[in-house]
């Protein structure tokens, strides 16, 4: 929780972003429409490029810092724990959009022809 209250506002919108694709899923599952499915692509294109775009911005704030000062031991430190924080948006937006897919197999497989 504490990463979350430290988080950029851009960061916090591309988690967002991330789990968009997982809903429309879930929403696809109970109802599985071809418009329900229609939008599950371009939304699943949304949670890959927020995920992307996401774990770009932290390698960027990342990298500013470590040209901005003397590389010393802490500096280090804080540019891995900034490195390791950047993929967070990556691993959650891969995440959601593997379950949210899978989810998708499901509701096709209740479709009568299975689309």
């Amino acid at each position: 929780m504490t990463m979350l209250r430290q988080a950029s506002l851009f960061a916090l919108l591309s988690l967002l972003l991330d789990t968009l694709p997982l809903v429309m899923a879930i929403i696809y599952v109970v109802r599985p429409t071809e418009r329900n499915l229609a939008l599950m692509r371009p939304l699943a294109l949304a949670g890959l490029f927020a995920a992307l775009s996401g774990g770009a911005l932290g390698a960027i704030n990342v990298l500013q810092f470590a040209w901005t000062r003397d590389m010393t031991a802490e500096t280090f430190r804080v540019a891995t724990v900034g490195a390791a924080e950047s993929l967070v948006s990556v691993f959650v937006g891969f995440a959601c959009l593997s379950a949210a897919w899978l989810l998708v197999a499901v509701g096709m497989s209740r479709t009568k022809a299975g689309i």
